[in-house]
């Protein structure tokens, strides 16, 4: 850390320049003395990042940022308060700390939370914001996770972990390939801890997951943000007899949403009844989809499916809670009754097990983008079908 980055002078100049060309300022001259282009520079683009993602930090003055790609691959701060509420104990342990979001909500969770952070320069940064922020329970450790935990002598109630998902430069989305290889230490985590909470990519097929974390299951949260799958979440127990329990968590909007469900209860619904939509459309928040709820959905909130590989649903009667977005529809008409018309507005165009895509929609029939009307391409009772609605919810 350069502390003369957090000198105010130096500060006024970060926040009046956030809008400035970084890569231009670069390879200007710095106007501070013992401050190089680049460290200015740096401190811009991260904070700027930061804005939407980080606002807490944002606001925060004398906050000091790291290079943007920590920035990038923290979590954002309302993921870090959904991760928060699944700390129990007193204790607990950030092996991943980084940029230090997630161990800050910890810590307003737990009495005590062990920061983690092998790279000497990213722990003190952490450091050094979340006493700004506040953390005074927080504690760090400069080590590799591993080395650290296998010489620890001391228990916490939860160890949390979000392993890289990117190894010399190339994503991955295989358990074994993580960095720390969590399938292959969680003998070593259950040794410091009665619990864990392991972050993985949302591409992570769940069935794998299961198998892979072999029983330990208790939860898997799938978290959204604006219907936007952002992480899975396995919460683990070495004492787990129980089948997982798959929580949908739809975050960031008006009406934050939470639909639970065990793989074993979707199974064995049966859905042979299909219908052409009624007076509502529902479609499921992609935190749904990712968790595999589909046939859950029918029995859980009395409706129809329209089709067994469309993912839409339709009801005579209103579903205020169900977990997506709800549309009320104007009128549903087959496909080839639509292709004579001419459709002069603007609409929102959807496309939902349908061979064309929106984009090809709009340009074979020049339909204007925009406007409260949704125009809903899909399939019903193994016909395609249009649909003209309204988002109700």
């Amino acid at each position: 850390m350069n502390d003369a980055l957090l000198k105010p002078a130096v500060q006024k100049f970060i926040m009046d320049n956030l809008h400035a060309d970084v890569h231009k300022m670069m390879l200007g001259k710095s106007p501070f003395e013992g401050i190089s282009s680049k460290e200015l520079a740096e401190q811009i683009d991260s904070k700027k990042r930061s804005e939407k993602k980080l606002p807490t930090w944002f606001r925060q003055e004398g906050i000091y940022f790291p290079p943007k790609l920590s920035v990038e691959q923290t979590s954002s701060e309302i993921t870090a308060a959904y991760k928060a509420r699944l700390m129990t104990g007193k204790k607990a342990i950030d092996i991943t700390g980084g940029f230090g979001v997630d161990s800050y909500y910890f810590s307003k969770q737990v009495e005590s939370i062990t920061h983690v952070e092998r790279n000497p320069r990213l722990s003190q940064i952490a450091q050094h914001n979340l006493r700004l922020l506040g953390a005074s329970n927080a504690s760090f450790v400069i080590d590799d996770a591993l080395a650290f935990l296998s010489g620890s002598e001391e228990r916490f109630d939860t160890l949390y972990v979000d392993p890289s998902r990117r190894v010399e430069n190339k994503k991955i989305f295989l358990l074994e390939d993580t960095e720390p290889n969590v399938v292959e230490n969680l003998e070593l985590f259950f040794q410091v801890a009665d619990r864990l909470v392991i972050k993985t990519s949302p591409m992570l097929d769940i069935q794998s997951g299961l198998i892979a974390f072999r029983g330990y299951t208790e939860e898997l949260h799938v978290v959204s943000v604006k219907n936007d799958c952002k992480e899975l979440l396995w919460v683990l127990s070495a004492k787990n007899t129980e089948e997982a329990q798959i929580v949908c968590s739809m975050l960031g909007s008006a009406r934050p949403l939470e639909f639970r469900f065990k793989l074993s209860e979707e199974r064995s619904e049966v859905v042979s009844d299909y219908a052409f939509p009624a007076a509502y459309l529902y479609e499921p928040d992609v935190a749904v989809l990712k968790g595999g709820a589909f046939k859950t959905l029918v029995s859980r909130f009395s409706l129809k499916k329209l089709d067994v590989n469309t993912h839409l649903y339709t009801s005579e009667k209103l579903q205020e809670e169900f977990p997506g977005k709800v549309f009320q529809i104007e009128y549903s008409q087959p496909y080839k009754l639509f292709a004579r018309e001419k459709n002069p507005g603007s609409f929102n165009v959807l496309s939902r097990n349908f061979p064309l895509s929106p984009d090809q929609l709009k340009k074979k029939y020049k339909l204007r983008d925009g406007g409260e009307d949704f125009l809903i391409f899909t399939m019903a009772v193994n016909e395609l079908i249009t649909i003209k609605a309204k988002r109700v919810l």
